[in-house]
């Protein structure tokens, strides 16, 4: 099945209320198992990786004393990657699997972690990657000091820093080297803070002693990864005039970088009681954007598609993890962004030399001839390329992969007066 999506016009105007943050309601979700207290989580991300979370959980805590429960997240790495920690923990023994491309993301980091920590856990199938048989942590051995590569995936630094405060002696973790997604990691300790529990962050080492999580209600903002798809269709726009509801202006997630990103796209944003107000500023576009995007890679597709759009030449860096993702989404931005005649480019060594980065070029300007995008199973190639139909009339390929993390996005594009057929 493909969508056909086209819009008669180039004008955003409209209302549209975003979904709860898959980030954070994923970490309220686990929050809220460890604390073995029932409280309310409120806007809650109606994604299918957060509605997968909640059913496994639910699953889990309602299975009989003794039995094995085999745990399912489909295509939901956060979800795998969060249930590794809190299962590590529990008792009795589960089995913990995935999609055929969830058994090809490596998970080797996380189970070396927890075994350290005394955690039960052996390879089903091939080592280092899922499935898991979880059993019982050994009631013997509790280590707490740990080490971990700085510049590993910050879901498995944030599933060890969840489970830390129940841990008998805490736990001390060692980031070594330079860290990445530092707002992600950010991103839960502040959240453990709102449910009670304390942590000290002293150059590379953090420090969380034993602890008991707080139950208390709690109301999830909206998904800033969401936004960058409503930026990308005003930056794309001749007329903006576009309310996003359910966004903080101090925000715990690193997307929210999205609002100073705009900016050198024409773009003003301004935050109001129920979210932020989208406008063109009146100033021009940059034609050259340069941006990092280590803290904040799921935006990364976007603003690739946003320069291609628009013709700007950008240059990326910081796209360390996309190649691990639901799929290689480096591979996908340079198949996809080709069929319209932008070409995504990795930049020879020699222009990394100085700053021991990777460097991805972005050229040239879009021609929209009815090209039919892949999705490759990614929620994020969907509703990055969608913009696109401002352009011209498009077609997205498997559309609903956007349920991962966004089942509304059609709609909302309908809301803006897109056609969908």
């Amino acid at each position: 099945m493909a969508y056909l999506i086209s819009k008669s016009d180039k004008i955003i105007k409209g209302e549209i209320t975003l979904n709860g943050s898959k980030s954070i309601s994923n970490r309220a979700l686990i929050l809220r198992a460890l604390s073995g207290q029932d409280f309310s989580i409120k806007r809650i991300s109606t994604s299918k990786d957060t509605i997968t979370l909640e059913r496994l959980l639910a699953e889990f805590t309602s299975q009989k004393e003794g039995e094995e429960v085999e745990l399912n997240t489909g295509h939901a790495g956060t979800t795998f990657r969060f249930l590794t920690g809190y299962l590590a923990a529990q008792k009795g023994t589960q089995i913990l699997t995935g999609s055929d491309r969830m058994k090809q993301r490596p998970i080797g980091i996380l189970v070396k972690a927890l075994r350290n920590l005394g955690a039960d856990i052996q390879y089903l199938e091939n080592e280092g990657y899922p499935p898991l048989q979880i059993g019982e942590r050994k009631k013997d051995f509790f280590n707490n000091t740990l080490t971990i590569s700085a510049n590993t995936s910050s879901q498995y630094i944030s599933s060890l820093l969840m489970l830390a405060p129940t841990l008998p002696n805490g736990l001390e973790l060692t980031l070594d080297g330079k860290i990445v997604s530092i707002p992600y990691i950010q991103m839960t300790l502040k959240l453990m803070e709102k449910f009670g529990v304390l942590h000290n962050w002293d150059g590379n080492k953090i420090s969380i002693a034993p602890q008991k999580y707080e139950g208390k209600d709690f109301i999830v903002e909206a998904d800033w990864s969401a936004a960058s798809y409503h930026f990308s269709l005003a930056i794309l726009a001749d007329k903006v005039d576009l309310q996003l509801n359910g966004l903080f202006e101090k925000s715990t997630q690193g997307d929210a970088a999205m609002v100073k990103i705009a900016e050198q796209f024409g773009i003003s944003s301004t935050f109001n009681e129920n979210g932020i107000h989208l406008k063109k500023s009146g100033n021009e576009s940059t034609k050259m954007f340069e941006y990092d995007f280590l803290e904040c890679p799921d935006i990364a597709q976007t603003l690739a598609v946003i320069c291609g759009g628009l013709g700007t030449t950008g240059l990326f860096t910081g796209l360390d993890t996309l190649s691990i993702k639901e799929t290689d989404r480096i591979a996908a931005l340079q198949n996809e962004l080709q069929k319209v005649q932008v070409f995504f480019s990795k930049l020879p060594p020699k222009f990394s030399k100085k700053s021991d980065k990777t460097f991805y070029m972005t050229e040239g300007k879009a021609v929209v001839d009815n090209p039919t995008f892949k999705t490759y199973e990614d929620h994020r190639m969907a509703m990055a390329f969608a913009p696109l139909a401002l352009l011209g009339k498009i077609k997205i390929e498997k559309p609903m992969v956007v349920v991962k993390s966004y089942p509304g996005f059609y709609k909302d594009l309908e809301r803006l007066d897109f056609l969908i057929e």
